[in-house]
């Protein structure tokens, strides 16, 4: 365990500079920016797509609200499943946490990875499932954005409370996960049980696929059980499609594809990440010298060595307590008048409480309060994204509010009081 904690301290000072890069990207670059140039069915608009995915911090959760909203201002089938694959895969936080703790080969070769794949994902999808709905082809701008200017100040506020709160909230179960998985690998796993697989790379690969598809974890969260599968002797290939295919599929993500883009799309998406994981996984293991891949061995020599510094150590702790904070505000609960129903506040037309399924990070939920908001009568929403549980003010036709939630991805069911 201690190995775990030696990777996770050299980890904090990397995590906090990505989050804050994050924050930047998210206060200061243009939200319209990531509409204008991914529509018709060219391999530009693939390629503009995989470009802008790459260094966005979003999960494959939290991505799927922008694709579907960048699908409705009429990008193609082609981009918004190049976007689908590029973003979740990697993002500026989690290069640079790559960086700090499995080295510079590792910290290239991933956004390569990303950006390989979801091309083929995306040409794929535009070759063989190019068929559009008609309100998908006129290219309706149905979405606002807000195009008030701010000033530096109030954007660096902004970037601050993205990185610090937001992403801390969305990204910090998944690293913790991460962590726990990466422990209890390095403590109950015998190294012997890893050896079966040593020599055989494509064996271990779909073992770890296998294993790691289900279960839903960030492109930093995954970080640390790729470290500990290379710590245990498997080789750094089989890390690699653990740290591509992970963090791109999960089951809720799976079902939205399906259900809005159709299965065919579906299959192609799983397609393109799987094979493109294994690809070059199969590649780093037979092409690359395996030396450019021990740095996770080495960092943890050293550790022992040297023992721990009070820079890395200050954010170490200081990223604690940031995790903590983002626990806190993540699970309390929206505001409400506190009557508990008869008065006046709790009338029908006033006031109705749902139940939102489907939100797993700050941005599906900045998505569904901007869904909601958008339709008329709507005064606010509060949401907490803990469980759900969401409430609305204002006068309007409950219908509309349904279809504007679900046109994103999103399941919502009235709650009994």
């Amino acid at each position: 365990m201690k190995d775990i904690f030696d990777l996770i301290n050299s980890m904090a000072p990397y995590l906090l500079l990505g989050f804050f890069l994050a924050g930047v990207m998210h206060a200061f670059v243009p939200q319209t920016l990531y509409r204008r140039y991914l529509g018709g069915h060219s391999f530009r608009a693939v390629l503009n797509a995989a470009l802008l995915g790459i260094p966005l911090p979003l999960c494959s959760c939290g991505v799927i609200p922008t694709a579907m909203s960048l699908r409705k201002e009429g990008a193609s089938k082609g981009a918004t499943v190049s976007f689908l694959i590029s973003t979740p895969q990697t993002g500026v936080d989690s290069i640079i946490a790559t960086y700090s703790l499995m080295g510079l080969p590792f910290a290239l070769i991933r956004p390569l990875v990303a950006l390989v794949t979801s091309l083929l994902g995306g040409c794929l999808v535009n070759k063989l499932d190019d068929k559009e709905s008609p309100e998908v082809q006129q290219g309706a701008s149905s979405v606002a954005e807000d195009v008030a200017q701010k000033s530096f100040v109030q954007r660096m506020k902004s970037a601050f409370r993205y990185a610090f709160v937001e992403m801390m909230q969305d990204i910090g179960r998944w690293l913790l996960l991460g962590l726990v998985v990466a422990g209890l690998i390095t403590v109950f796993v015998p190294d012997s049980f890893f050896a079966l697989f040593a020599d055989k790379p494509l064996l271990s690969m779909l073992l770890v696929l296998a294993f790691a598809i289900p279960m839903y974890l960030c492109a930093t969260g995954s970080i640390p059980i790729a470290v500990a599968l290379i710590l245990k002797g498997l080789s750094p290939g089989t890390a690699l499609v653990l740290l591509m295919a992970v963090p791109a599929v999960n089951v809720a993500s799976m079902l939205v594809i399906s259900k809005v883009m159709g299965k065919k799309t579906l299959a192609l998406y799983l397609l393109s990440i799987v094979s493109g994981a294994i690809f070059f996984g199969l590649g780093i293991d037979y092409l690359l010298p395996r030396e450019w891949f021990a740095t996770p061995l080495a960092y943890i020599h050293d550790c022992h060595e040297q023992g721990m510094s009070w820079f890395n150590l200050s954010c170490l702790v200081v990223l604690l307590l940031l995790l903590a904070n983002a626990f806190i505000q993540r699970n309390r609960k929206p505001q409400t008048c506190g009557c508990h129903g008869g008065c006046a506040c709790h009338d029908e037309e006033k006031v109705w409480m749902v139940t939102v399924k489907g939100m797993s990070c700050n941005h599906c939920k900045a998505n569904v309060e901007k869904a909601i908001l958008k339709v008329e009568g709507v005064e606010r929403v509060d949401i907490n994204l803990s469980d759900g549980q969401t409430v609305i003010y204002g006068t309007f036709d409950k219908d509309n509010v349904r279809k504007s939630v679900e046109a994103i991805g999103f399941e919502m069911n009235e709650r009994e009081n």
